[in-house]
């Protein structure tokens, strides 16, 4: 899952970035988004990037929500084959043995309950929906394929002769997903890793398309699957 390029602020401390209540993530998503809005807004004051250079076109028109969709599952299935290559790796390289990697992904699976409260997803109807919708689609899809967008035009801006091609947009992609992989450290190394071959699908979206619309689709798709998963999987 990924909610956030950089680290949502943490509340009291075991409390989770999008706090137990319904309430309490609707304040703790209007805060991340307007302290995004404002530093959003002053780097384009600085800059007067346009819609083209930060790929704000709807494109490819009807199909933009069709394509988000099987996008979504088309990258949760390669993050899960990466996932399943890297433990191959591990044991071909005898890193690890058979019998150990089921205590190796237990103690490093991606800590859900530092972003959301469990219980609450299980329990909260409003929580949950607020998480699958809100939290999901717009903090996560829209904000951070915004400022996935604007990392490209910058990097295209300032360096142009490296930047500038397909194939320097996909070296910023690149960097870019790294630091949207650290963001995600405190989750633990999985999820950073999961996160960082998320951010370079979600790039390639956005730089094969033009657009930075099927990528929002995309990632808001995955997020919420993922959210909506966690019940059904504990119950």
């Amino acid at each position: 899952m990924a909610l956030g390029a950089f680290r949502l602020r943490h509340g009291a401390e075991g409390e989770p970035a999008l706090a137990s209540s319904a309430t309490g993530l609707l304040a703790a998503c209007g805060e991340q988004l307007t302290i995004f809005g404002v530093i959003f807004l002053l780097a384009w004051l600085a800059s007067r990037a346009s819609k083209e250079d930060l790929l704000w076109p709807w494109r490819p028109g009807f199909w933009v929500v069709p394509l988000g969709i099987a996008y979504s599952i088309a990258l949760r299935l390669v993050v899960g084959m990466m996932a399943v290559l890297f433990l191959g790796a591990l044991l071909a390289a005898r890193l690890v043995t058979s019998d150990k990697i089921e205590g190796v992904v237990q103690s490093n699976a991606p800590d859900v309950g530092a972003v959301v409260d469990v219980p609450a997803l299980l329990h909260d109807p409003t929580y949950l929906l607020l998480s699958v919708t809100i939290a999901s689609f717009v903090l996560g899809g829209l904000r951070e394929e915004i400022w996935r967008s604007a990392f490209l035009a910058g990097f295209r801006r300032i360096w142009p002769q490296h930047f500038a091609s397909r194939g320097g947009e996909m070296m910023a992609v690149f960097i870019a997903a790294v630091l949207f992989g650290a963001g995600h450290l405190v989750q633990g190394p999985i999820a950073a890793l999961m996160a960082g071959l998320l951010g370079v699908g979600l790039g390639a979206i956005m730089v094969l398309h033009r657009s930075i619309w099927p990528a929002v689709i995309a990632h808001g798709m995955f997020d919420a699957t993922s959210l909506a998963l966690i019940p059904w999987a504990i119950a």
